[in-house]
């Protein structure tokens, strides 16, 4: 059982830039591939990025590639989201999830554990 807490989100203006955190119970974190998704107001659940256990794979959606990066420090049992050049279109309760399959995927199915999320705003 692998319990997920999101943190870091908030209000920023557009341009700006946020870090979100994702802390992970349990001792096998680095057994899991994690990824961000996001859920916009009347919108579905949408990939966002993944990593790989050891870091090996990085994916992102097209629409935050270059703008944004996942990493994770085993160590820490913790995810990163780097969030920069952020635009009103980013606004999002952001989730992290958790898949024991080794690379993850952009599908919600492949994930195991979710977070409550985090609220990002973006204002123009």
């Amino acid at each position: 059982q692998v319990q997920l807490v999101e943190s870091g989100g908030g209000l920023v203006q557009a341009g700006g830039s946020l870090r979100l955190s994702c802390a992970a119970s349990g001792r096998t974190f680095s057994s899991y591939a994690m990824a961000w998704f996001r859920q916009a107001p009347g919108k579905t659940r949408e990939f966002v990025a993944r990593i790989s256990r050891f870091t090996i794979i990085t994916d992102y959606a097209d629409s935050v590639k270059g703008r944004f990066t996942i990493s994770r420090d085993n160590a820490k049992n913790t995810v990163y989201l780097q969030m920069n050049s952020l635009k009103p279109e980013d606004t999002a309760v952001y989730y992290c999830a958790a898949s024991q399959g080794g690379s993850g995927s952009r599908t919600e199915k492949s994930y195991d554990y979710w977070g409550q999320g985090t609220q990002v705003t973006v204002s123009s």
